[in-house]
């Protein structure tokens, strides 16, 4: 599960009604006060720097417009960016180790698999679709609030087998290049003295991934059209498709791609700008 600020709804009701205030202004209220000022300007009677400092007044705008009109282009920036460039999200647990840690800040490209729009999530411009291997973030089925972080492994119409701590997809072996034990960052309450660490490779992405002794969550699935398998990285700590089903292309959020900061009991300096594989 992944810690995510969910801003999409506020950022569009303050982007929309700070527009909304400076418009309103603009259309039915900057005319009155530059007609107050067009007859201040024709007073001959008062001097130059009381003229000068009748019109400002007369011209001023309510602060409510002036706070519109200052934080409208910068909600709209932030709003732009957050929903059709890149997100950021904080990594909770400790699913996804041991490429990612808790308290990694990760940026997420929401334009890999279609640029949809903001709160309602529909997508409008179709722009790709995720890889096997892809690191992808996406609103969990049984609970669309709340957003997930996983590894894609099954795509639409494949055949997944996870025995004996090995994925088989469509019958064929991932392979699997045994590293050593981790002696990394653990996740607070679960011992990880006894993970083994390994390479896996799926798809294109060679990546780290682990397994603890015992016999993990085995099974054999089969990908609706239009949907992912995921799993862990960390993968007998994971709860995923083997536990809830299938990832809909219509929860999909984006693409992880970098660690920007990790913040947990201090900051960890070489953590920033780890590339996510």
């Amino acid at each position: 599960m992944l810690l995510n600020f969910d801003l999409a709804l506020a950022l569009v009701v303050l982007t929309a009604l700070s527009g909304l205030l400076w418009l309103f202004d603009r259309l039915f209220l900057f005319p009155g006060r530059r007609r107050r000022a067009s007859s201040i300007a024709g007073i001959a009677a008062l001097s130059d720097a009381e003229r000068d400092a009748r019109m400002r007044d007369a011209m001023r705008e309510p602060i409510v417009t002036d706070y519109a009109r200052s934080f409208f282009p910068v909600l709209f920036v932030i709003l732009v960016i957050r929903s059709f460039i890149a997100e950021p999200f904080k990594i909770p647990s400790g699913s996804m180790i041991p490429t990612l840690l808790v308290g990694d800040f990760i940026l997420v490209s929401k334009f890999s698999y279609g640029i949809r729009l903001p709160v309602l999530n529909t997508r409008i411009v179709e722009t790709g679709e995720p890889a096997r291997g892809d690191v992808v973030v996406f609103r969990y089925p049984d609970n669309p609030k709340q957003d997930y972080i996983k590894r894609v492994v099954g795509l639409p119409g494949d055949t997944v087998v996870y025995r004996n701590k090995t994925i088989y997809v469509n019958g064929e072996e991932v392979r699997r290049t045994y590293v050593g034990p981790y002696n990394g960052p653990a996740e607070a309450g679960r011992d990880l003295s006894a993970a083994q660490v390994s390479v896996e490779k799926l798809g294109v992405h060679e990546h780290r991934m682990m397994t603890m002794p015992g016999t993990g969550r085995e099974g054999e699935w089969t990908v609706p059209e239009a949907s992912y398998f995921v799993l862990g990285d960390n993968r007998d700590n994971s709860e995923d498709s083997r536990y809830w089903g299938f990832v809909p292309q219509d929860n999909l959020v984006g693409k992880a791609f970098v660690v920007w900061m990790n913040w947990h009991d201090g900051v960890d300096f070489g953590r920033i700008g780890t590339v996510i594989r």
